[in-house]
């Protein structure tokens, strides 16, 4: 079975062609002008992975939101069970860039950090 993907690891965004056996595991990939349009086929055919970037709630800061986004790529799968998560957080100001908001998020090894201030009121 084959699949198309457009690769997104450099601004270039050569078409892929990914070759799959019975399994689901990458046979061949073809398109890729660099080593990373390789690494980007077989993460996206095997265990898909995005950055999360959000806001979370603040109490008693300047801003009602602060915005955040997770130190490493996440499942993508999992999206929306850590949107979840993050939705249900009220964080107290102040906040400072690079505060961790959930540590480990749904045990993926991953923290979701804070990406912006938020002082005191």
């Amino acid at each position: 079975m084959n699949r198309e993907l457009t690769c997104i690891a450099c601004p270039v965004g050569c078409p892929l062609v990914i070759e799959l056996d019975e399994n689901n595991k990458v046979v061949s990939v073809t398109g890729n002008q660099c080593k990373r349009g390789i690494n980007y086929a077989e993460t996206e055919c095997t265990s898909p992975t995005r950055s999360l970037t959000t806001t979370a709630k603040v109490e008693g800061g300047i801003y009602p939101l602060v915005p955040m986004k997770s130190a490493n790529p996440v499942p993508k799968g999992k999206m929306l069970e850590c949107m979840k998560v993050i939705n249900a957080v009220v964080m107290k100001a102040p906040v400072k860039i690079g505060d961790i908001v959930v540590k480990d998020i749904l045990g993926t090894g991953v923290d979701i950090v804070a990406t912006n201030i938020c002082p005191e009121a």
